[in-house]
């Protein structure tokens, strides 16, 4: 399979809950080391608060602001964000992520080019330095278990990558039609990845390093919680799921078929 992202320019769309001096400081980072790779910047603020403040000689690329009347879950945001995007590339990045001094983007690019690749994503660090676990197996009941319950570590195997920074040729994405807004929060990256992968696609790390420390919400408060739960049980249903209980390699049981037609 070609690549499917031949021309040029990057669209970044970022998604801020509240995160202002998160989004200041990564802004500034953008740019700084990345004003010849990123051409746009869609920025969501999903709650009221003050935009970003422009640093002087203004924004290397085109920065868009934009302010919802009512909070939208996260694929949504980034759907809207990026629909109609006419750059070669399109990107998903947390407003949490730090650049830490270097510019990830020209590497992700190199990788999301080659041919048979449908996703370039980064290697992610805390900020002590430590890999996080952002490439993951299937999340099927019996690995959440092991995981959860036993405290078992993963097998080492990638079968999707979180979204806190990822770039897909913009053919893919809109062939794919973007995440599926059905996902309110949490499952929507494995959902994406699996479907990207059911097409063809191939998910590929790129020699390149952001700092992201992942706040795990989920295991503090109950709304959270609630929502993952509830795209778990959506994404075990999903045909999406059942493709990968049968094309991927899953040690124990996938349960393919939970409320499935």
């Amino acid at each position: 399979m070609e690549s499917a992202g031949a021309g040029r320019g990057l669209a970044i769309s970022i998604v801020s809950h509240g995160h202002g001096a998160s989004v200041q400081a990564l802004l500034n980072d953008m740019a700084a080391f990345s004003s010849g790779a990123v051409t746009r910047v869609v920025l969501t603020m999903n709650l009221p608060e003050p935009g970003p403040t422009v640093p002087v000689g203004g924004w290397p690329f085109a920065l868009e602001v934009r302010r919802n009347a009512a909070p939208l879950g996260f694929g949504a945001n980034h759907n809207r964000a990026l629909d109609g995007a006419r750059e070669a590339f399109v990107g998903v990045l947390n407003p949490d992520v730090v650049l830490a001094g270097a510019d990830p983007f020209p590497g992700l690019l190199e990788q999301a080019r080659r041919p048979g690749v449908g996703c370039a994503y980064p290697e992610q660090v805390n900020a002590q330095g430590y890999v996080q676990d952002s490439e993951r197996a299937l999340p099927t009941p019996a690995a959440l278990w092991r995981r959860r319950v036993l405290g078992q570590r993963e097998e080492v195997r990638v079968d999707w990558v979180n979204a806190a920074c990822m770039v897909l040729p913009q053919p893919v994405w809109q062939s794919l039609e973007g995440f599926d807004e059905a996902y309110f929060m949490y499952c929507e990256d494995v959902d994406l990845c699996l479907r990207l992968r059911r097409s063809g696609w191939e998910l590929s790390r790129a020699a390149v390093r952001v700092v992201h420390a992942g706040q795990r919400a989920s295991h503090r408060r109950w709304d959270h919680l609630y929502w993952h739960v509830t795209s778990l049980l959506r994404l075990w249903r999903s045909p999406a799921y059942r493709w990968a209980c049968k094309a991927l390699p899953v040690r124990g049981t996938c349960t393919g078929n939970i409320g499935a037609p």
